[in-house]
């Protein structure tokens, strides 16, 4: 019989209750200078003889209250995963909606680097936002010992778990490298041992606000009113002008619309004063030229609101479907 310490047997309930990965697998040691007399006899842990959470200095790993609350700062999204229910409006609802490092580049974004939660995963135009993977989540005693508070775990599997889906393949791993998006120390062999666990990891052991992949900022910005109470969900200008510089393309194109409609009505007009005996070619080319350049610039016009409105609707279809076979468990995705 296999034992239950084999990491191929460890079911989604088991991983809510345990770290998400055997400590034989883990990429950092730093911890593990202890003696952990309450693994074998469950007597209580002692504490580690390390002083400072790696990367905060000023974190002493003695003040409990410290460590829970940076890791709740650092780990969960509090308003993304107030709204998760209500995020399946603007995306699919899939965790497994993330597209590795490589195809990132290929689609032109640039990959920034964010150290907000509520920003990991977070994509506008030509950019995405990605959250560096702390040396502190990459060791089983940590998970073991401080990640007790089931929101923080299981936004910190759901967070882990991302980067399942970001690394697939050795190119992924150089790009992440280069981004220093993973500690330097861990290489690619080991990573694949490491990360592969949380291939296992069911929706059901993360929080709400992983059960989606990457989010649209323009989407959650637009949205934000309804869903988040304030006029925007991350504001992206810092200066007036670049604020408004974003409505210059809709304001001109009205203008020009509302323009060459004008004209064309007061080439229209000016044409009946023409006599029919002063000059009747240039009478009917003028009436109909000006009648065509009206007709033509509302249908343009026309055209292009009921294509935004098509979009629009296409995109809620969308996701009722995807949210109707979610309700219904199917085995497929969207």
């Amino acid at each position: 019989m296999l034992s239950n310490e084999d990491p191929c047997l460890r079911t989604a309930a088991e991983m809510g209750s345990s770290p998400p990965f055997p400590k034989e697998q883990q990429l950092c040691t730093y911890f593990d200078r202890e003696t952990d007399t309450g693994a074998s006899t469950g007597v209580e842990k002692e504490e580690p003889t390390i002083d400072n959470l790696p990367g905060w200095p000023c974190v002493s790993l003695s003040d409990h209250d410290s460590v829970e609350k940076l890791l709740y700062s650092e780990l969960y999204a509090s308003d993304l995963e107030a709204v998760a229910p209500r995020l399946w409006i603007m995306t699919t609802q899939s965790g497994a909606n993330v597209e590795p490092l490589h195809r990132q580049r290929i689609k032109g974004r640039e990959m920034l680097i964010t150290e907000s939660p509520r920003l990991h995963l977070v994509w506008i135009h030509d950019r995405i936002f990605l959250k560096p993977i702390p040396k502190y989540l990459l060791s089983h005693h940590f998970w073991d010992y401080f990640l007790r508070q089931d929101l923080v775990r299981r936004a910190a599997t759901g967070y882990l778990r991302s980067y399942r889906y970001l690394i697939q393949h050795e190119s992924d791993f150089d790009i992440a490298k280069q981004l220093r998006l993973v500690p330097q120390h861990v290489e690619w062999p080991e990573f694949c041992r490491f990360i592969e666990n949380f291939g296992r990891v069911e929706d059901i052991n993360v929080s709400p606000r992983y059960q989606y992949g990457e989010l649209r900022l323009s989407r959650l910005n637009f949205y934000a009113p309804f869903l988040f109470g304030k006029f925007n969900f991350q504001k992206l200008h810092g200066q007036y002008s670049d604020h408004f510089a974003r409505f210059y393309g809709p304001i001109l194109f009205a203008f020009a619309v509302a323009s060459t409609v004008l004209s064309s009505m007061q080439v229209g007009l000016a044409v009946e004063q023409v006599s029919a005996t002063q000059g009747v070619v240039l009478w009917s080319v003028c009436r109909w030229t000006s009648t065509v350049i009206l007709v033509g610039t509302t249908l343009i016009a026309v055209g292009f609101w009921l294509l935004w409105l098509w979009l629009f609707c296409d995109e809620w279809v969308y996701a009722l479907r995807c949210r109707a076979k979610k309700r219904r468990r199917m085995p497929d995705h969207c």
